[in-house]
């Protein structure tokens, strides 16, 4: 019995070890990323619950319509006074993204008359005064794309609340926003590259609240920019 117990005891040592072994390999397999999907391509982003990627995600994908029928009437006279504030729109979105603000006597702090804009579409400091032409009141969503995409089926009233939605509307450089045109984001994006994750989820946001469709190529665009920035939040308005 002496004789037998120590090589018993060092046979089950060995294959103990062994077990051991064998079992260690295989963690570090799964560690080092050599599992059974080894090779698999990473998912793509997906955006979290109120993101802007995961609203993006969810519009609806349709052709471009016909322009037919557009014009800037379709969706009310310009700048109304919506919010009722005696106040219009173009007034409201000034002393809303304009700092360092002056106003014409006698209206309440209602017309703008001078200002500075930090231009989110170039990165640039613009002074503003009435009448200079160098700052406009931009739709982020198009008026005209809109049409394309499902304005073309609202009431006039719908139509006009959207052409004076703050969320819909930013100052900025008029100069460039003269080449945006009625640009979506597969045909333009704000030069200032800073600006471009904030840009698109506005977009998005948009196109969620009045359920506009997206082209597939526009969509593909929104995403492209958002993968950058997962986390970018959906504006609320």
């Amino acid at each position: 019995m002496d004789a037998r117990t120590p090589r018993a005891a060092l046979l089950c040592a060995a294959a103990l070890a062994a077990a051991l072994g064998l079992a260690g390999c295989k963690d570090t397999a799964i560690g080092s990323g050599q599992s059974g999907n080894q090779g698999s391509a990473p998912a793509s982003a997906t955006g979290a619950p109120g993101s802007a990627l995961a609203a993006a995600d969810a519009l609806t994908v349709k052709g471009r319509a016909p322009k037919t029928g557009y014009s800037r009437a379709q969706f009310g006279p310009a700048w109304a006074d919506v919010d009722h504030n005696h106040c219009d729109t173009r007034d409201d979105i000034l002393r809303r993204d304009l700092t360092g603000l002056s106003y014409r006597a006698g209206t309440k702090d209602c017309i703008v008359t001078g200002g500075d804009l930090a231009d989110p579409y170039t990165g640039k400091r613009i002074v503003y005064k009435r009448g200079a032409s160098k700052v406009d009141i931009d739709h982020a969503v198009a008026l005209s794309d809109a049409w394309q995409k499902g304005a073309q089926n609202w009431t006039k009233a719908k139509r006009e609340d959207f052409a004076n939605d703050p969320l819909n509307l930013l100052a900025v450089d008029s100069s460039t926003n003269r080449r945006k045109s009625d640009g979506d984001t597969a045909t333009w994006l704000p030069p200032n590259k800073a600006f471009r994750c904030p840009y698109v989820a506005r977009q998005v946001a948009v196109k969620k609240k009045y359920g506009l469709w997206v082209s597939a190529a526009e969509k593909a665009a929104m995403r492209k920019v958002l993968d950058t920035c997962p986390k970018e939040p959906l504006p609320a308005g």
